[in-house]
């Protein structure tokens, strides 16, 4: 089921009603057009300051993510933007979060954001997994793997993001923000630093000099060299399938990353 974007004023009068309860008085909306995961990604403007909104129909097949997002937000403030309130009303799952003023991370070589991306994913990596409903590694991988029991290479107990798309990193001066946590994950520590390297290549690095920039997190140390080829098997299979089934062209650079870092490994 695609997700179709929506504006604010799109909303139906309830659910604009139920967000203003919450918010006060809005002035002022913007349309947020980075994002492939909600169908309303908005910034609204209030007499108390900005708010970010992100929501989905709640006959949507991705809308547990709303409720994954909702029930892992205290554990990962202020790494996270701060939730603010959460409305259900009239066919919608709206979500409210402090407005983070911030630009996307640069992965490009050389980017000044690089270091910045590695000390957040530090920081993750210091925050205990919380006991809360969360997707398993070795599930969600399990169907690209060759054989099955290489999916319990990715078994742990470590708190992943697993969606490193730049457009998830927010750097602020002194800060660099993760949003977009419907996708948080429970499995190997490693697991994190080896989804960016797919997004690292994908922005212009070759193979070699994102392992570099992964080896700087403390968890890549801990990756078995087969693990990380037969993630490297089941993510190139993955990219295959989410661009098999994609409307438009954004998976190719990312299926193209993967395929080059496959190579790399085996090679």
């Amino acid at each position: 089921m695609a997700v179709t974007a929506v504006d604010f004023d799109d909303l139906p009068a309830p659910v604009r009603t139920a967000i203003e309860t919450e918010t006060g008085p809005i002035l002022k909306t913007e349309t947020v057009s980075a994002g492939l995961n909600s169908a309303l990604s908005a910034r609204i403007h209030t007499t108390a300051g900005a708010v970010f909104l992100k929501g989905l129909r709640t006959e949507h097949r991705w809308v547990w993510t709303q409720q994954r997002e909702a029930d892992i937000n205290p554990y990962v403030t202020p790494l996270a933007p701060r939730l603010l309130f959460r409305v259900v009303a009239d066919g919608w799952d709206i979500l409210g979060f402090e407005a983070i003023d911030g630009h996307h991370a640069d992965y490009s070589p050389g980017s000044a954001d690089l270091p910045k991306v590695t000390e957040g994913m530090r920081r993750l990596g210091e925050i205990p997994c919380p006991d809360i409903e969360l997707r398993q590694a070795e599930q969600r991988l399990a169907g690209y793997v060759d054989n099955l029991a290489d999916a319990e290479l990715f078994k742990g107990d470590a708190l992943l993001h697993t969606d490193w798309n730049n457009h998830n990193v927010l750097i602020t001066d002194d800060h660099t923000h993760l949003v977009d946590w419907g996708w948080a994950t429970r499995g190997a520590a490693w697991l994190d630093p080896a989804h960016w390297i797919i997004w690292l290549i994908a922005a212009g690095h070759t193979p070699a000099q994102a392992e570099e920039l992964a080896a700087r997190l403390p968890a890549w140390g801990t990756a078995p060299a087969e693990s990380v080829d037969a993630f490297a098997k089941a993510t190139s299979k993955l990219w295959a399938e989410i661009a098999g089934n994609s409307p438009d062209n954004w998976p190719a650079p990312l299926l193209s990353a993967a395929t080059l870092w496959l190579g790399h490994r085996l090679s």
